[in-house]
């Protein structure tokens, strides 16, 4: 897994090993970016469910001006910071260590975009996408990855589906708040 392009751009970055861990695949990230890609500069990025913060650290490198990462998992956080200093994007970063949904309903912030790519088949991507168009900007993007089988509403909190993209058995589902 490498940062595709930017600043940061062919840095490797760690991930965690384990059968529960199901990175994005560089494939599916390459095409989330290309759907995005006149978006990103000088936004502010919402890394939900983090992992090992490869989709807000490759959102920082093409030029976002922040990010925030959050990420239940003591193991993933620690992850994200070691991938954050290797790429030298730490100081416009800001790593969370709790509940992703509880960091919802906890904070006021407002982001330009988010990456929403829980665990799957846990019912976590409908919870947060019910609670997190409150902090998605006017015009904003909420980008979800989950499996094919896993059909998402056409409407959440003010967001509207804007298109599902297919790759493999995974889908991409873009949503906007308009």
């Amino acid at each position: 897994m490498r940062v595709i392009t930017g600043k940061a751009r062919g840095t490797t970055l760690k991930t965690l090993e384990g059968v529960s861990v199901r990175p994005t695949t560089d494939r599916v990230k390459e095409a989330v970016f290309s759907i995005i890609q006149f978006e990103i500069e000088g936004r502010r990025v919402l890394d939900l469910f983090a992992g090992s913060g490869q989709l807000g650290i490759e959102a920082l490198s093409r030029g976002a001006e922040s990010a925030v990462f959050v990420d239940a998992d003591k193991n993933s956080v620690r992850v994200v910071k070691e991938n954050l200093a290797k790429t030298k994007l730490e100081q416009f970063a800001s790593v969370a260590q709790t509940d992703s949904l509880a960091f919802l309903s906890m904070t006021d912030r407002v982001f330009d975009i988010a990456f929403l790519d829980p665990p799957y088949q846990t019912g976590l991507l409908q919870k947060a996408l019910a609670s997190i168009g409150a902090h998605i900007a006017q015009g904003g993007v909420v980008v979800c990855e989950h499996p094919t089988e896993e059909k998402l509403d056409d409407g959440f909190d003010g967001l509207a589906k804007q298109k599902d993209y297919r790759y493999g058995k995974t889908e991409i589902t873009v949503y906007r708040k308009e």
